[in-house]
């Protein structure tokens, strides 16, 4: 354990035992909670920009952080059921955020997306914000820019009311750990919008924009979305190169998915889609990564793969082909779009008149920072059994903590492809 953060902290904070008389794994679970409001306030600002709000949601968050107070309450059982009740307002908040984006840009449909770029000037947006994009979108409207998407941008193509206009040029690049050399290639203006933006290299950071929530330390920040200073910077820069790359799809969004629904359940009781995967989560640099690039290569030919957030960007460069049409590969869209995930996995179960545990799916997520982990705190909440997590375990949490999410959801550590495959597959 590690904390800090009363009068009575000794040089170089509790590390066993809190002077308070905090255990270990008491401080466990107040950092997740911790985490988990982090993600829930991520997905409860965008909300907000749109218009939405819950007061439901606000309590919780008011409840939540007066319990981690110092000497307010040191019941391990209690902060469980806080935890367990933080992913359930996570998926609140999700849903709400799922509910604005859709009433404002209408709801996604299944694009293919260029990756690369047009010859011509350009900007990148990078971050998560949709409102963001939309405005600059507007803003740019002939005025001879390309607007490129970066990373969890990727999904706004599949927005009616994004995809319409006609300089939305194509994604350019791919998961945002790679930003500082895909920026330092990309000739044009650089639009930061949410968290999962990294301080730039000297080469680029003069192009460099945030805006909204986004800073960064010597970078011009954009107030009100104005976004003149980024549109006149990107008129000055030289051309983008015509370059186009692969084409990839996303923008399979629940309501899209269960328009196929019963296509989807007629080739699993056909026993031509045997399991579905759900691949992805918050993708974190470094060779832990490729775990999930070398598990998809190992899926059968006849199982599917969901996936979303930015860990899409470890498989999402792989042809999986279809089965009847239905493509083996299903880009759901960001990281909030797992409340999309959640409602498919809801309704093949009402379909198959089963639990969501009975059915033919395993989840092997990455996670990197706090909205992922809000986001696994909605799957437990929801009681679902049997998540792999990777590539690393949280260290926040303690051996007694795992323990407990081990025997109630046999949460499990990702361990190598192989092994994991021929355990899910039970061979």
């Amino acid at each position: 354990m590690f904390c800090y953060q009363c009068e009575q902290t000794p040089t170089g904070g509790c590390t066993k035992i809190g002077v308070c008389g905090k255990n270990e794994d008491v401080a466990s679970l107040q950092d997740t909670l911790l985490f988990g409001l982090k993600g829930i306030a991520a997905y409860g600002f965008h909300a907000r920009e749109l218009g939405a709000s819950d007061p439901e949601i606000d309590s919780f968050m008011y409840e939540a952080l007066f319990s981690t107070v110092t000497n307010v309450d040191f019941d391990a059982g209690r902060f469980v059921k806080l935890v367990l009740k933080c992913g359930e307002m996570n998926l609140k908040v999700m849903k709400l955020l799922d509910e604005a984006h859709t009433k404002r840009f209408g709801n996604p449909v299944p694009t293919e997306v260029t990756v690369g770029t047009k010859k011509g000037k350009g900007i990148v947006v990078t971050g998560h914000d949709l409102l963001d994009l939309y405005e600059l979108l507007k803003q740019t409207e002939g005025k001879g820019i390309n607007v490129y998407t970066h990373s969890e941008m990727l999904p706004a193509h599949g927005y009616p009311e994004l995809k319409k206009f006609k300089h939305l040029a194509g994604n350019y690049g791919g998961t945002w750990h790679s930003q500082k050399d895909e920026f330092e290639k990309f000739s044009g203006a650089i639009l930061g919008t949410t968290n999962c933006v990294m301080p730039p290299k000297e080469s680029y950071k003069d192009r460099f924009f945030t805006c909204g929530i986004t800073g960064l330390d010597g970078v011009k920040h954009i107030e009100g979305r104005n976004f003149k200073a980024v549109i006149d910077k990107a008129l000055s820069l030289p051309e983008l190169p015509e370059a186009p790359g692969k084409k990839i799809m996303t923008g399979f969004h629940h309501t899209a998915i269960l328009g196929i629904a019963d296509k989807v359940i007629g080739a699993v009781k056909a026993g031509k889609i045997k399991r579905f995967f759900l691949i992805g989560g918050c993708d974190a640099p470094g060779k832990g990564g490729e775990y999930f690039t070398e598990f998809a290569k190992l899926v059968p030919k006849d199982c599917v793969i969901l996936t979303l957030a930015c860990g899409k960007y470890r498989i999402n460069n792989i042809d999986y082909g279809n089965i009847d049409g239905i493509p083996r590969l299903i880009d759901i869209g960001q990281c909030n779009n797992s409340y999309s995930a959640v409602q498919v996995a809801v309704a093949l179960a009402g379909a198959f008149n089963c639990g969501v545990n009975d059915l033919p799916l395993s989840l092997v997520l990455s996670w990197f920072e706090q909205k992922a982990v809000a986001i696994l705190l909605s799957l437990l909440n929801l009681g679902i059994k049997n998540i792999y997590v990777g590539p690393k375990p949280p260290a926040f949490i303690t051996p007694g903590v795992f323990k407990v999410l081990q025997d109630n959801f046999n949460l499990q550590l990702v361990s190598s492809p192989e092994k994991d495959m021929k355990a899910i597959l039970g061979k």
